[in-house]
């Protein structure tokens, strides 16, 4: 039964409870957008008065030849000034970018039950949650979106509890991104001074996920957000994003020929480039040399659009402090936690659109 729009409890047991999601919404047909998915105006997008992030994409088939250095520099200083950086040449064909695009369209396209039996409390699988917004049972305006969200264990248990419309392009996908992030990593720590080998780097992000994000068209979307601001709380992000546009990133200092503190840039589409972006425990990590910069979405009235990131992050048992080579070069600017501690926090605030950094802080 369709929801009265303007009733609240209706709207969000159609839209959450029921499964049916904001895609769900937007196909009843909306004029303007209900009311508990407008933002205050703090939280709006100025779309008019942002700029476009200025940084070329970064070459990585180069660190493997001559260039090594100019190129590790060039990943190094983004990640420890914007905290965001596109790569192109990163070994994935553009085939497959363009397969998962299609594929989180057809996925997404579906009739809302296929979609709904991966709904939170429901999913016949731990390892898969379909849902919408971020926290919406403590949200105060909620999310334009809706996602679908996959846990890796090992290949066989993702061939077999996947969804079976997308589970091999996306295995594919996640496989592909974490030998980028392995690479990735290694240039980080060179910068650092410090090596890791390969059992600590698998500490570092031997917990993966990956989203399929759909952000539906929206009838006002000066009104509202695709995703709030936030952080995100692990070692790097891997993000594929389609040409419509609508990623934009916090200009946490002033970095020159780039952008001033405090200012909102888009991450423009590129085509065949993927997002990288650090994450809270890089940060951590690094002892507050790379910088996880907070990020947001803004919606659109033209096309729905299509967003898949990687999550590579520490296991949630795992310990993660600021390396003790760093620590006796400049003092520990975080504390050591347990990881699970930390996402604890992370979740419990995310919400209100808090930085958990503060948690792990040593003078917090």
């Amino acid at each position: 039964m369709a929801p009265n729009l303007d009733e609240d409890n209706s709207l969000f047991n159609f839209v959450v409870q029921d499964g049916y999601g904001v895609k769900g919404m937007v196909d009843l047909g909306l004029s303007k957008v209900p009311a508990p998915y407008i933002q205050p105006p703090k939280e709006r997008i100025d779309k008019q008065n942002s700029r476009t992030c200025p940084l070329q994409p970064i070459d990585l088939s180069k660190l493997d030849g001559p260039e090594h250095d100019r190129v590790a520099e060039e990943i190094a200083t983004a990640a420890s000034t914007l905290g965001f950086f596109q790569v192109v040449n990163h070994g994935m064909p553009i085939e497959l970018l363009e397969k998962l695009k299609d594929t989180a369209h057809t996925f997404f396209g579906q009739a809302p039950e296929k979609k709904a039996v991966y709904r939170k409390g429901a999913s016949p699988s731990p390892l898969v949650k379909y849902g919408t917004s971020f926290v919406p049972e403590k949200e105060k305006a909620l999310e334009w979106k809706d996602y679908i969200s996959m846990t890796y264990t090992n290949d066989v248990e993702a061939l077999q509890q996947w969804p079976q419309e997308c589970k091999e392009v996306l295995l594919e996908y996640l496989k592909t991104s974490v030998m980028m992030v392995r690479k990735l990593l290694e240039v980080l720590m060179e910068n650092l001074g410090v090596k890791l080998d390969h059992s600590k780097i698998d500490a570092l992000i031997g917990f993966k996920m990956v989203n399929m994000n759909f952000y539906p068209t929206c009838p006002n979307p000066e009104l509202t957000v695709g995703v709030g601001r936030h952080s995100d709380m692990g070692a790097l992000t891997v993000l594929l994003q389609d040409g419509i546009g609508g990623l934009y990133v916090k200009v946490e200092d002033d970095i020159e020929n780039v952008g001033k503190k405090g200012e909102w840039m888009e991450i423009p589409p590129i085509d065949g480039a993927i997002v990288i972006n650090v994450g809270d425990a890089l940060q951590i990590i690094s002892n507050g040399t790379y910088k996880s910069a907070e990020h947001r979405v803004r919606t659109t009235s033209t096309k729905s659009r299509v967003s898949i990131p990687v999550f590579t992050m520490p296991k949630p048992s795992e310990k993660i402090g600021p390396l003790p080579e760093l620590v006796e070069r400049d003092g520990a600017r975080f504390r050591e936690l347990v990881f699970q501690d930390y996402m604890n926090n992370f979740f419990s605030n995310a919400h209100d659109g808090k930085n958990s950094l503060h948690f792990a802080q040593v003078n917090n």
